[in-house]
C-alpha cells in the first residue's frame, strides 16, 4: 500500500464552514465544502499503524466479498454433486447475491444512524456466522442458509468502505482510493478462482468457506481496534441521541417493504424458470413502499430527492445492466476452460485472471491520471461504456476449441480494462450529479443495483445459458442416435466438469453445444451492453445548482429535534 495512502488517513480534517458561505462560492468549491461539513473537527488524527490495520482490514473484508462470488466458479461441480443440487446449481450463486442486494439499500441510512464502524463490525460477524453454517451444510436447504446470511453480511462491505472514501478522500484523491477498492473486489474475484480450484480436489470445498470464518472475525476486530470509536461519524441530528433513541427512529416500515419488494423481484427472475407470482408481489410492493417513505416515515431509508433524481436512476439503471454484461465474462469464461477447453477446476479459474487484472489496471489508472478533481466526466463515463460491447463481440466469435488462445487473453483483459475505468467515472460522475448531503444513499443505491447485477446476471444469463445449452444437448443427441441420455444432459447442465470425463461422440456433442451457449450468452451480452451506453448518455453532465443543494439540504424539526430532509 503507497505510503501516501497512510499518511492521507493521518492528516486533520478541516474546519466546517458557515453554510450562508456556500453563496459566495463557486459551485465546485460549495460541494467540497459541504464534503468537509460531513466531518466531525473532533474527531483525532489517525496514526501511521492505524491507518495500515484499517486499510489491512478492509482490504481482507473486500477481498473475501469478492471470493464468496469467484469461488462457486471452480467448486459449483463437488457441491452439486454432494448435495445433489444438479438442477438448483443457479441458486449457489443467486441466493448470496440476493440477500446482498436486498440489505444493501439500508446501509447508507444506517451509516449516518450509528457509524461505519459499528456497521463494518456488525457485517463482518454476519459473514462470520454465514460462513460456519455454509462449511458445516450436509443438505442443499442448509448451504442455501449459509449464503443467504453471508450475503446480508457482505451487503455493508463494499458500500461501508466507499462511503468512508468519498467522504474522507480530497478530490485529487478519490478517484485512486475507489480503484484501490475495486482492486481488492477483482483480486479476490481472481484468486478465488484460482485458490478453490486448486485446493478444492485435495481438501473438499467445505474447508474453504469454513476458513473465511476465522478471518472475516480477525479483519473485524483489526476495525474496531484501528478506528477510534468517536472517528468518521457524521455530525448529525443522530450524533448525540443514544442507542435506544437511535433505534427509535430507524423506519423499520421502509426497511422492511424496501427488502421484501426485491427479494420478491430477484427470487422470481433467479430460478430455472421466471416466477410469476413472486414478480406481481413486487410490482405490489414498490408503490407501497414509496408511499410509506412520502407519507408515513420520519426518516425514510431513500429520500424522496433520492428517488427523483433523473442522474441516480439513470446511472443505476446504466450500471446493473453494465455489469450484467461484464458479469457473463465472470460467470462464464470458467465455464468455457472447463468444458471447451477441457481444462482441470485447478487451471479453469485462472482465465479470471487476466480480465480482472484488467479491470484494476482500468480504474487504478483513470484514477491516478485522471479523476483528480470534482466536476463531470461525462464523455468519459459514455466512451468507455461503449467499448464493451466489442469485447463481447469479439469474444462471442473466439469462445471455441480452435480459438487463439492468446487472442482470448488478450480480449478478456480489455474487457476488465474498459469496465474497470468505467465503474470509475460512473461513480464520480454521480457524485458531480448530486448534491453532497445525500452521497451516502446515493452510495448505498448505487452499490444495490450493481449488485442486482450479479443477480440478474446468474439468473436472467444463466437462463439463456441453461435453454441454449439443453436444447443443443437433446439436438445434438438426438441427431447422433444416441437415445437415452436425459440424465447424462441433467448433469452437464450443472456441472460443466463432466464434459472433460466424456469420450468420443458424446464428448464432441457436449462441447458443441457448449460453445453454441457461450455464443448467444455473448451476443446477449453485446444488445444489453449497447442499450445501456444509451441510458448512461442520458444522465445529462449538469451538476445541481445552488438552489437545488439548498432545497435538498436537511430541514431540521425544532419542535422534534429531527432531520425533515433526510
Amino acid at each position: 500500500m503507497p505510503a501516501f495512502v497512510i499518511r492521507s488517513l493521518s492528516a486533520p480534517l478541516p474546519a466546517r464552514s458557515s453554510p450562508d458561505s456556500l453563496l459566495t462560492l463557486s459551485i465546485d468549491q460549495a460541494i467540497d465544502q459541504s464534503i468537509n461539513q460531513n466531518k466531525d473537527e473532533t474527531s483525532p488524527t489517525i496514526s501511521t499503524s492505524r491507518g495500515a490495520l484499517i486499510i489491512t482490514s478492509i482490504g481482507l473484508l473486500i477481498f473475501l466479498q469478492a471470493t464468496n462470488i469467484s469461488i462457486l466458479t471452480t467448486t459449483q461441480s463437488s457441491i452439486a454433486n454432494d448435495l445433489d443440487a444438479f438442477e438448483q446449481a443457479t441458486w449457489l450463486t443467486s441466493s448470496y447475491l440476493i440477500a446482498m442486494s436486498s440489505f444493501a439499500p439500508l446501509m447508507g441510512r444506517l451509516c449516518q444512524v450509528f457509524s461505519p464502524r459499528l456497521c463494518m463490525f456488525t457485517s463482518t460477524m454476519i459473514i462470520c456466522v454465514g460462513t460456519i453454517i455454509t462449511s458445516t451444510s450436509v443438505s442443499f436447504e442448509m448451504f442455501m442458509v449459509g449464503r443467504v446470511v453471508t450475503g446480508s453480511g457482505a451487503a455493508g462491505i463494499l458500500i461501508v468502505a466507499s462511503i468512508i472514501v468519498v467522504q474522507m478522500a480530497s478530490a485529487k484523491r478519490r478517484g485512486l482510493y475507489i480503484g484501490l477498492i475495486n482492486t481488492c473486489m477483482t483480486v479476490g474475484l481472481s484468486l478465488g478462482a484460482v485458490i478453490a480450484g486448486a485446493l478444492e480436489p485435495k481438501i473438499g470445498w467445505k474447508p474453504l468457506f469454513g476458513v473465511q470464518a476465522p478471518l472475516s472475525l480477525l479483519a473485524g476486530f483489526g476495525l474496531l481496534a484501528g478506528i477510534p470509536a468517536q472517528y468518521g461519524a457524521s455530525k448529525n441530528d443522530y450524533t448525540d441521541l443514544k442507542l435506544r433513541q437511535k433505534l427509535a427512529r430507524i423506519d423499520y416500515s421502509g426497511a422492511l417493504l424496501l427488502t421484501t419488494t426485491i427479494v420478491l423481484f430477484l427470487f422470481g427472475l433467479s430460478g430455472p424458470q421466471v416466477l410469476a407470482t413472486p414478480l406481481i408481489l413486487s410490482a405490489l410492493a414498490l408503490p407501497v413502499f414509496v408511499m410509506n417513505e412520502t407519507y408515513v416515515a420520519k426518516d425514510p431509508i431513500i429520500p424522496i430527492t433520492v428517488l427523483k433524481s433523473r442522474g441516480t436512476l439513470l446511472t443505476c439503471l446504466a450500471t446493473t445492466g453494465f455489469m450484467m454484461a461484464r458479469w457473463c465474462v465472470l460467470f462464464y469464461t470458467p465455464v468455457y476452460a472447463l468444458a471447451v477447453r477441457g481444462w482441470e477446476p485447478a487451471v479453469a479459474g485462472s482465465i479470471l485472471i487476466p480480465t480482472n487484472a484488467g479491470f484494476a489496471a482500468g480504474g487504478l489508472l483513470a484514477g491516478v491520471y485522471h479523476i483528480r478533481r470534482n466536476g463531470s466526466f461525462y464523455v468519459h463515463s459514455v466512451f468507455s461504456m461503449a467499448l464493451l460491447p466489442i469485447t463481447l463481440l469479439i469474444l462471442a466469435f473466439i469462445s471455441t476449441a480452435e480459438n487463439s488462445w492468446g487472442l482470448y487473453v488478450l480480449i478478456v483483459f480489455c474487457n476488465g480494462l474498459v469496465a474497470g475505468a468505467s465503474l470509475n467515472y460512473t461513480l464520480v460522475h454521480l457524485l458531480h450529479l448530486t448534491v453532497p448531503e445525500i452521497h451516502p444513499i446515493v452510495l448505498s443505491l448505487l452499490a444495490t443495483f450493481r449488485g442486482f447485477a450479479g443477480s440478474f446476471g446468474s439468473a436472467i444469463g444463466g437462463g439463456l445459458f441453461g435453454r441454449v445449452l439443453d436444447k443443443s444437448l437433446r439436438r445434438g443427441f438426438a441427431e447422433a442416435g444416441l437415445e437415452h441420455r436425459g440424465d447424462l444432459i441433467r448433469r452437464l447442465l450443472g456441472s460443466p466438469a463432466l464434459v472433460n470425463g466424456l469420450e468420443g461422440r458424446e464428448k464432441d456433442i457436449a462441447v458443441n453445444s457448449y460453445e453454441q451457449a457461450l455464443k448467444a450468452l455473448f451476443l446477449g451480452g453485446v444488445g444489453l451492453a449497447t442499450l445501456v451506453v444509451l441510458i448512461q448518455a442520458s444522465t445529462g453532465w449538469k451538476q445541481p445548482s445552488i438552489k437545488e443543494q439548498q432545497r435538498e439540504e436537511p430541514e431540521v424539526d425544532d419542535e422534534e429535534g429531527r432531520v425533515a430532509g433526510l
